[in-house]
């Protein structure tokens, strides 16, 4: 008998297009969420990026409570909020907004990459070492989340009370470990950085403490999947994220370009290996190749849950190749 696929979730940018707009990225969004709601999915999550053209994800929880507004029951959350970019309270009175508006559907996921460069990162940090330890700040958003101390004299509100989920996000073993520390669920990021998943997962699941929160350790691993009627129609799809990798090597700017028939005349010998390396574990391919490979993927991981990233140029190849990976 064939295993059956774990959870399934999706993580989505709002990717801005080439030949489209902004507000025609939101719509997009919020059209994916809606069809993935109807296909099954549990979670729909955003992700903070800043000073990137083709991303319209930066403010996240404003674009959560549009997404929440115009579907039912899906979990919505962030994959993640960059917390060394805002003060804890304000995160806990924006997430606490949104958990008052949509009870018990909020996730907030927490990272501590800048989800953006040097310069950008410097416009949003007055601290520029607020990285180098999240744990305090991972405890100041969690006071503020939780029911009111005596004599607390600085709460969030909406937020005290509400208990929002924390969720730990990461690429590399500081974050698995302090999501253990911390009795948090976590999230690995191998759909850009695969190389630490398998190491950060097992120290995760071996320092794991229990938390009134969670009491055994929970993962999610985030991967490409990209889905289509046939191999080399998804193998033609991917070749949009192919690109969008080849100019972050490059440092350039532009919107999300269609797939091409062939990246060799776009990208390098070396830029290729990279991109590679890079997107090694993403899934593509026809219906019964991606279940197999997220079959696989949860058997190498003992992934709990899986979510799904995709940059596909299309919105109805997007919202086809959500179908036939719920279709497991």
């Amino acid at each position: 008998m064939m295993a059956k696929l774990p959870p399934l979730s999706v993580l989505d940018l709002a990717p801005v297009v080439q030949g489209s707009s902004t507000r025609d990225a939101l719509m997009r969004a919020k059209e994916l969420a809606q069809h993935v709601e109807r296909l099954g999915y549990r979670r729909f999550w955003m992700a903070e990026h800043h000073n990137m053209p083709d991303i319209a994800s930066a403010a996240t929880s404003t674009l959560l409570a549009y997404i929440g507004a115009h579907t039912e029951k899906i979990r919505i959350g962030s994959g993640g909020v960059m917390l060394p970019n805002h003060a804890p309270m304000v995160v806990a009175e924006q997430f606490g907004t949104l958990a008052t508006l949509f009870p018990d559907r909020v996730d907030l996921g927490i990272g501590r990459a800048p989800g953006s460069d040097g310069a950008t990162t410097h416009a949003l940090r007055r601290d520029p070492s607020a990285a180098e330890d999240l744990e305090p700040q991972v405890d100041e958003l969690a006071y503020f989340l939780g029911d009111a101390k005596p004599g607390q004299r600085v709460r969030a509100y909406p937020g005290a009370g509400t208990q929002v989920p924390l969720w730990l996000l990461g690429s590399s073993t500081y974050s698995a470990m302090l999501a253990a520390k911390k009795g948090l669920p976590f999230v690995f990021a191998s759909h850009f950085a695969p190389d630490f998943m398998m190491r950060a997962i097992e120290l995760y699941r071996q320092q794991f403490q229990p938390s009134q929160q969670l009491a055994e350790p929970y993962v999610m691993v985030a991967v490409n999947v990209i889905a289509a009627d046939s191999n080399e129609e998804a193998e033609f799809l991917a070749t949009t994220g192919q690109q969008k990798f080849v100019s972050m090597l490059r440092g350039q700017e532009g919107l999300i370009p269609p797939p091409t028939e062939n990246m060799d005349m776009i990208w390098t010998a070396a830029e290729r290996q990279q991109v590679t390396h890079m997107l090694r574990e993403s899934i593509v391919g026809h219906q019964d190749k991606v279940h197999a490979g997220l079959r696989g993927l949860q058997a190498r991981t003992g992934a709990d849950e899986i979510m799904v990233n995709a940059f596909i140029y299309d919105q109805q190849a997007r919202l086809r190749s959500y179908e036939l990976i719920a279709k497991g």
